[in-house]
């Protein structure tokens, strides 16, 4: 069985506990796209934690992590995610973790050069993480970067260092800033990247040797559809491709085709950084929503934008990733409320639509929002879809048909065991 995880809206939708429960059932997580601008919050018995780089599987001892190709690496971020997870009880080595000698490594110069762009475009800016993402992907289809799998190689890369961080200094110091010296990138890459030789392989063909032998694989996404850099609200997006067609590539086995995609969507609507978000809320109920909701960013720690949940975003976003089931998050969230918000549909220019537009139709675009009756209690202790309240259960009902697809998973709290499997 190979299952795709993934993002049904902007981001930051409860994947990485979504990850953590699923996981039992699987031999390997693989993650296959972006870097440490993710961030996945996984609750346990061992704690809280919140993951950048690792795949969400990490906390389980008898689970194989894979960071793909399609992902990029800073390794010094990664060096201190281990570190910090070992800190906790937990186990890291070449056993439980492997990573991909086609992975791109973020280096430091990726990470300047995001926040000096960052700064340069002020009010304009695309709301980054300022952790390189852009810059290294340019520097990928560019084909100046340098790879986990050269880490083997360090000695042998001194030329290359040479050439790449001479090349790069012509946009370095184009922002006024000193040129970088090949010397502290070479010493960077020793220090944090030679670490981890042992962890990296040839990841396809462990994959697709583990298929072969009938293991159970899932493909942890970042981020989600609507941030995809060719299906998503460009250019607010990331710089990779967050939807589900593209983990066996991401992964290392493009020969292999998924059986399953999971879509995870919250129970309303998030967005964390800039770009239209036609639903969102503002003033004393979008504070509140975000207080219930705990929405702060767990790679940043910016508050998110909140509103209702969003008919129309969602159902675009379960068609691209092609998902054959949901799994709704937070529905716990809206005990709360006496009526609940659901964006149905957009107002752009006095009319209707409700297909998803793109461009200056999007800016434009307002929410038209209709109300449902909440269920106004604790559903923190349902286990069993008879344990949900009525108008729960009306509300589940009611996005099922809204997007087109059913609802397998509702979390009812943060807690891994605080889940209801509907079918």
């Amino acid at each position: 069985m190979l299952t795709a995880i993934v993002g049904i809206n902007w981001g930051d939708e409860g994947k990485g506990r979504m990850v953590d429960l699923l996981s039992e059932k699987y031999d390997v997580i693989a993650r296959y796209q972006g870097g440490n601008n993710a961030g996945h919050t996984v609750i346990n018995e061992k704690g809280k934690f919140i993951l950048n780089l690792l795949p969400s599987g990490i906390l389980r001892d008898e689970t194989v992590n894979v960071m793909g190709n399609g992902m990029v690496i800073d390794v010094e971020h990664l060096y201190g995610e281990i570190q910090r997870l070992r800190e906790a009880g937990v186990e890291i080595t070449p056993k439980h973790l492997k990573i991909s000698d086609k992975a791109t490594i973020c280096m430091p110069y990726d990470k300047m050069l995001d926040g000096l762009e960052e700064d340069r475009l002020k009010d304009r800016k695309f709301g980054s993480t300022r952790r390189g993402i852009a810059p290294v992907y340019s520097d990928k289809y560019m084909k100046k970067t340098f790879r986990m799998g050269d880490l083997k190689h360090l000695a042998d890369l001194k030329q290359k260092i040479k050439d790449i961080v001479e090349w790069k200094n012509l946009l370095v110091t184009a922002y006024g800033v000193d040129p970088v010296k090949w010397e502290d990138m070479y010493a960077w890459l020793e220090k944090y990247g030679v670490p981890f030789v042992d962890y990296v392989c040839d990841v396809g063909d462990y994959l697709d040797e583990e298929i072969k032998n009938g293991k159970n694989i899932m493909f942890e996404a970042q981020l989600g559809a609507l941030r995809d850099i060719d299906f998503g609200i460009f250019p607010y997006t990331s710089s990779s491709s967050t939807i589900a067609a593209y983990a066996p590539i991401g992964a290392g086995i493009p020969q292999h085709n998924l059986n399953e995609v999971v879509g995870i969507m919250k129970a309303y609507s998030t967005c964390v950084g800039e770009g239209p978000f036609t639903c969102e809320m503002f003033g004393e109920e979008a504070e509140s929503l975000r207080k219930a909701g705990g929405e702060y960013g767990a790679a940043t720690g910016r508050p998110r934008r909140v509103g209702g949940f969003d008919v129309v975003a969602s159902r675009y976003g379960v068609k691209m990733q092609g998902a054959t089931c949901i799994a709704l998050t937070k529905l716990d969230v809206l005990s709360y409320m006496d009526k609940i918000p659901v964006c149905v549909a957009y107002e752009v220019d006095g009319k209707r639509i409700e297909k998803f537009p793109f461009g200056e139709e999007l800016d434009r675009a307002k929410p038209v929002y209709e109300y449902l009756d909440g269920f106004k209690c604790d559903i923190s202790k349902c286990r069993k879809v008879s344990d949900l309240p009525e108008n729960a259960l009306k509300y589940i009902k009611y996005l099922e048909s809204a997007v087109g697809c059913k609802i397998k998973y509702v979390s009812v709290g943060a807690e891994r065991e605080e889940y209801v499997e509907m079918y």
